[in-house]
């Protein structure tokens, strides 16, 4: 028998044929080369009802928190990034389970990168069929694989049309809250990024909390909206404990959020993003003051540093009118920032920020300042609250459940006499443990193993290290005469120019500095080594591919000149499909060099070395919250298909081939003219021959129009 490297109960979760969710409990083994899951603790030669070979091809997706039956279960995707329809769906009902078992499977995974399977070679898997040793007759639901990639098409398409619901601007913002984009991070720790001290000042300490004010004036929101208000607090316990209970929108929220009166779910999204209902405890003269409420959308991610980003926005929703009584404020950003500190003494230690900027509404609230202070200081004063919580509970030894959501439509707001909320008694732990339990255990009979929805989560080989080939890609085509390129997005380096894009400056961006494998230095990247010399902003009906087809493109006129491109073609899924192309243009490539073994590489290769830098120099609190300024392994994020020409490479990156890779664009998308985005795409360097990096190059677009992008004609490859 092999050798186990990890195994334990956890849930299986999935969808039958007619859209319902089940959740199973199965034991789940894990050894060097293979998945597997049985209904019991497996003995002697027990035969498993499903497995899956681990190699190098194998992705392991963050699904993020799914419902079922009340109970949220973090949800893990586990499928062959070749064979996309054979996967393996697991929960569990804590976050820390379903992070060990992710980081377990994903070292397995590396471990196999250089294995022959995972160049290529076919492997077999082994099912459990029902009716194998057994007289009982097999469900509709028991016919996994044949099903399962027809299940994800039909739940992609469900969620675009749900998408629909959401908001009030233009398609393009609808779309924007119900995208996840989750990019595969470095481990260098930038959770403050968005909180840069130069846009801070201190207000004043209350509670053993710092609140900050935001310096930036905004001129396009409404006099009755507050500037943003920060809380800044240590907590001491792990980001995870404090995660699941910012989720809550039970009973326990109670003791810790003075604000909070009531909250339910409207809709559940995906795993990443759901749509809430909020009713706010604000006691600033309530006799002649209308309570508040809010509907807003709150998207959340995990970051490999194991800090937790949670964001909100004010969205309307039609199953979400009005409330009687109640007047909708409006919440234009707000979230929590959830970082790990060093332990103290043994304990953990998170900082926690609380970010909050509301507009309550109401006649005459531009002219009260106190009042909207008072009620965002009550709000921020939460953070207090989730530490003496902490500091007052000594039940922490046992992983906490996911806290349970209560659906708007099926709890149909309970209004007393007096018109307050009518509230159901919350659930203790023991309780929901035992309820969740029930509800697993009432499927348990069953072997459903629909599978649902996948994505892309790719792992880093080591490559065979070659010589001084830094020093080999010093020079760049700094010479090129750039008169003869053009492209339907124009250029224009004025500061204040809008709908066009320019050069970015390589200062702007740190890449590993030589010395990275022995102090983690990084450095200013300097000059790059391709030249930007046009820019495309197309769309059309459908995803646009192998855009150097399009006659008369930046790439063909620099393989009339002798020179080699590099195409990359950003493809941003919607209603309407919009496609960004960057030609960046060089003379030559040096032979041996990092650059020329990407270009001339395998797919594995170029997935573990495309690296991109993003920046939002201008633009709203939740943008740059959502994008930050971590680098990103694109190969690890979302699906990057390569076309080799004779005299180019381009790369379509496809950014709906990912659930946390959509959501940060997609935002991005639906407020793209208010926003100044620097982009810098480079190979990543992993040995010391193959240090400092350098860039490939880097573009800063400003307030990009959507109304300015065109329809390609597009030649036949």
């Amino acid at each position: 028998m092999s050798k186990v490297v990890y195994e334990g109960w956890m849930v299986r979760y999935g969808r039958r044929k007619i859209g319902r969710s089940y959740i199973h409990m199965r034991y789940f083994v894990l050894e060097p080369r293979l998945l597997a899951y049985y209904k019991k603790k497996p003995q002697d030669n027990q035969v498993p009802i499903k497995t899956m070979v681990i190699d190098g091809n194998c992705r392991v997706e963050d699904r993020g928190l799914k419902t079922h039956h009340g109970h949220m279960v973090y949800v893990l995707s586990v499928y062959n990034k070749k064979e996309h329809h054979h996967r393996i769906t697991m929960a569990a009902f804590n976050i820390q389970e379903a992070l060990m078992w992710k980081e377990k499977i994903e070292s397995v995974i590396d471990q196999h990168q250089d294995s022959p399977l995972a160049n290529g070679q076919q492997y077999v898997s082994f099912e459990y069929k029902s009716g194998m040793g057994s007289a009982r007759t097999a469900s509709s639901s028991d016919h996994e694989s044949q099903f399962s990639a027809l299940e994800d098409a039909d739940d992609s398409r469900n969620n675009l049309l749900r998408r629909t619901t959401i908001g009030n601007g233009p398609p393009e913002q609808i779309l924007d809250w119900t995208k996840e984009f989750e990019a595969e991070f470095s481990n260098q720790n930038t959770n403050n990024q968005a909180f840069s001290r130069k846009h801070w000042r201190l207000l004043q300490c209350q509670n053993g909390l710092r609140i900050f004010e935001e310096l930036l004036e905004v001129d396009y929101l409404p006099r009755s909206c507050s500037r943003a208000m920060k809380a800044v607090g240590v907590v001491e316990a792990t980001c995870e404990e404090i995660f699941e209970l910012v989720m809550s929108m039970d009973g326990t929220r109670y003791e810790w959020d003075c604000s909070f009166q009531y909250g339910s779910l409207v809709e559940e999204v995906d795993g990443h993003t759901a749509v809430l209902y909020h009713r706010l405890q604000l006691d600033w003269f309530p006799v002649a003051v209308w309570p508040r409420d809010l509907c807003y959308v709150r998207y959340w991610r995990r970051n490999d540093d194991g800090s937790y980003v949670v964001l909100f926005r004010s969205r309307e929703h039609e199953n979400c009118g009005s409330q009687p009584g109640y007047v909708r404020a409006h919440l234009e950003s707000g979230g929590f920032n959830i970082a790990p500190l060093k332990p103290r003494n043994g304990r953990p230690r998170t900082q926690v920020q609380h970010l909050m900027q509301l507009d309550l509404k109401g006649w005459g609230v531009g002219y009260l300042p106190a009042f909207q202070q008072h009620c965002l200081l009550q709000m921020l004063n939460s953070v207090a609250g989730l530490r003496e919580w902490f500091a007052q509970t000594d039940d922490r030894g046992v992983p906490p459940r996911i806290p349970v959501m209560v659906n708007m439509a099926s709890s149909s707001l309970g209004l007393s006499k007096s018109g307050k909320p009518q509230h159901l008694p919350a659930l203790s732990a023991d309780q929901a443990n035992a309820a969740s339990r029930n509800s697993v255990l009432m499927d348990e009979d069953s072997d459903d193993d629909d599978e649902f929805q996948i994505a892309e989560s790719e792992q880093e080989p080591e490559t065979n290290k070659p010589e001084n080939d830094v020093k080999r890609t010093e020079e760049s085509a700094h010479d090129i005469d750039l008169s003869c390129f053009s492209g339907n997005l124009r250029r224009d380096d004025h500061e204040n120019a809008r709908n066009c894009w320019r050069n970015s400056d390589g200062n702007n961006f740190k890449v590993r500095g030589k010395s990275f494998c022995n102090d983690k230095g990084k450095v200013p990247a300097g000059k790059h080594l391709m030249d930007l010399v046009a820019v495309d902003w197309f769309k059309d009906t459908k995803r646009m591919d192998h855009v150097v087809r399009r006659k008369g493109c930046a790439a063909q006129v620099a393989a009339e000149k002798g020179l080699f491109s590099l195409v990359v073609n950003v493809q941003v899924p919607g209603s309407t499909h919009y496609s960004m192309v960057f030609y960046f243009v060089t003379k030559d490539l040096v032979p041996g060099s990092l650059l020329q073994r990407f270009v001339d590489g395998d797919d594995e290769f170029r997935n573990s070395r495309l690296k991109l830098i993003p920046l939002v120099p201008k633009g709203s609190w939740i943008v740059r919250q959502s994008v930050g300024s971590t680098p990103c392994l694109l190969g690890k994020a979302v699906d990057c298909n390569y076309i080799r020409g004779p005299t180019y490479l381009e790369i379509d990156v496809d950014i709906g081939s990912s659930t946390v890779a959509n959501g940060v664009l997609g935002l991005v998308i639906g407020v793209i003219t208010s926003l100044v985005v620097e982009m810098a795409f480079l190979v990543q360097a992993n040995t010391p021959e193959e240090l400092p990096e350098r860039l490939i190059g880097a573009v800063r677009v400003s307030h990009i129009e959507l109304s300015s992008a065109i329809v390609p004609k597009l030649e036949s490859d």
